[in-house]
């Protein structure tokens, strides 16, 4: 089983950034797929990014490219997720996901454990 914590969320400005993290116990993180997803106010939960449980490939909603960066740390039980140049269309609750396939995955129902999620408020 895995459990999963996210945290850095906050409010900031438009143009900032914020690295999220999320923190998992248990021993198969290291063979787990990683995503991000997100849910904006009065809005339904949507991908944002995922890695593989090596590292080296990873996928971004459209939304997010070039902003955005997935990554992972093994030895910690760690993934992340850099947000930079942060819009208001970025505010939501983010949640980090885990399937495990171990693959890249886009879609909520292939992944198989959640966190608790962590706000995002960009002002402008």
């Amino acid at each position: 089983q895995v459990q999963l914590v996210e945290s850095g969320g906050g409010l900031v400005q438009a143009g900032d950034s914020l690295r999220l993290s999320c923190a998992a116990s248990g021993r198969t993180f290291s063979n787990s797929g990683m995503g991000w997803f997100r849910q904006p106010p009065g809005k339904e939960r949507e991908f944002v990014a995922a890695i593989t449980w090596s590292g080296r490939s990873t996928d971004y909603a459209d939304s997010v490219k070039g902003r955005f960066t997935i990554s992972r740390d093994n030895a910690k039980n760690t993934a992340y997720l850099q947000m930079n140049s942060l819009k208001p269309e970025d505010t939501a609750v983010y949640y980090c996901a885990a399937n495990l396939g171990g693959g890249i995955a886009t879609r909520i129902g292939w992944y198989d454990y959640w966190g608790q999620g962590t706000q995002v408020t960009v002002s402008s």
